[in-house]
């Protein structure tokens, strides 16, 4: 087993989380909670979203996931400077004692998700306690990780999943708290309310590190900050801090998650040349319906096979049924039969690579967006061509995870995603 130069503590078995005294917002600083949170910065890729939660409060956390400066080095300081100002000025202050965070978010719907916040223990990948299940883009993880070693912080949890039941010791405590007067509780403009309750009790903390040390978990959100988690451990000598990272863990046999697609924006490429160099590659019906009838066509066609959506010029193009010749030439061999037949993988080795010759590291030539009717309507502002993804089934996502097989980047979009800004973990002594 690999320990990468880490104490046998670091290559334990199962889920290791450890209480942390969380950052918070101060509410007679800050006055509304909801003005002051972020979705995560992955998700805030729209430059009107990210000026929109700029102006919605001087101490949007935005201002620390996604500062804006002119070069990479002045972000980061940035970043840092901003977080040393807040700390000192009292907009955050660090809760007094140590504690496991119970988090809770309802949304419009009703949909429920309760979990933990903590400080998990990092892992090697062939430990098999914390399972990723995309790949990453390597400069996402250094900007990640030079904003981390400003900032000395985490700024956002994870989300990770685990499989424990309805039952288990975690869930009792976990809904017997729900029941208690909350720390926090706030509604983001979403529409999406959220509580947080503090657990500080050691009993209380024993039993579910004890209930969640029998798991493995997914990352269901956060692998470029797992990645990044991972690399500033190895810059640290254990023991320290960097050895654990903040994360909410959810247990999906209690609260399912939501998944969600995330879609492509190819910049530069207009629809009418996209759709050229797929003929006699692909079947292409034009769509002259609204979005909502379109994306249930394509949720017709993807029961039967790799299926896209192309958008950007006003109307939808559903593309489906592909050559089997063309996946035999550019699809990779030596890969499980479900992973070869995911729409991320076709859409990155034969679409991407060799139809339409667009580097998918470059995010001059390639967006991921998570919001269907933003990414079109960028597109067709732009003149680009938005690619529209129909979601992967949980299932089939934990499953290749536990083989070890990575999707390609940006296949799922787990939800509801914790909101930022709730509770930070400084990795100050």
């Amino acid at each position: 087993m690999n320990t990468a130069g880490h104490s046998p503590e670091t290559t334990r078995r199962g889920l290791e989380l450890t209480p942390f005294r969380g950052l918070r917002y101060d509410p007679e600083r800050v006055g509304s909670l909801a003005a002051v949170t972020s979705p995560p910065y992955d998700v805030v890729v729209r430059p009107d979203g990210l000026l929109h939660l700029q102006s919605a409060h001087p101490n949007n956390i935005v201002r620390l996931i996604l500062p804006q400066a002119a070069t990479p080095s002045a972000r980061t300081e940035q970043a840092a400077d901003t977080l040393r100002r807040w700390l000192s000025d009292g907009v955050l202050a660090a809760d007094p004692e140590p504690a496991l965070y119970v988090y809770e978010q309802r949304d419009p719907t009703g949909l429920l998700q309760r979990g933990v916040i903590g400080a998990l223990r990092l892992t090697d990948p062939a430990d098999g306690v914390v399972l990723p299940h995309e790949d990453v883009m390597p400069h996402v993880v250094a900007e990640r990780a030079a904003l981390m070693r400003a900032t000395r912080a985490n700024l956002e949890p994870l989300l990770l999943t685990y499989r424990g039941g309805t039952t288990t010791d975690t869930t009792t405590l976990v809904e017997r708290t729900a029941a208690q007067p909350p720390l926090l509780s706030t509604t983001t403009e979403d529409g999406v309310h959220h509580r947080l309750w503090a657990l500080t009790d050691p009993a209380d903390i024993s039993r579910v590190q004890a209930d969640l040390a029998r798991h493995q978990a997914l990352i269901a959100d956060g692998h470029h900050r797992w990645a990044t988690y991972c690399r500033l451990r190895t810059e640290h000598p254990s023991p320290s801090p960097w050895d654990f990272g903040l994360v909410l863990l959810v247990d999906t046999a209690r609260y399912p998650l939501r998944v969600r697609a995330i879609h492509r924006l190819l910049h530069g490429l207009p629809v009418s040349r996209a759709l050229a160099a797929l003929d006699g590659l692909f079947r292409v019906r034009r769509l002259a319906v609204p979005l909502p009838d379109a994306l249930e066509a394509l949720a017709d066609a993807a029961g039967a096979g790799n299926a896209y959506l192309l958008a950007g010029d006003g109307a939808f193009h559903l593309v489906d049924r592909p050559d089997p010749g063309l996946l035999a030439r550019t699809v990779p061999a030596g890969r499980p039969a479900a992973w070869r037949a995911l729409d991320a993988t076709v859409l990155h080795a034969a679409l991407l690579a060799h139809v339409w010759r667009i580097p998918e590291d470059s995010a001059a030539h390639v967006s991921y967006i998570h919001d269907t009717a933003a990414t079109v309507e960028k597109a067709e502002r732009d003149g680009a061509t938005a690619v529209l993804m129909h979601p992967v089934r949980e299932d089939v996502v934990r499953d290749l995870a536990r083989q070890g097989v990575t999707m390609p980047r940006k296949s799922t979009s787990f939800g509801p995603k914790p909101a930022s800004g709730l509770v930070l973990r400084t990795l100050e002594p």
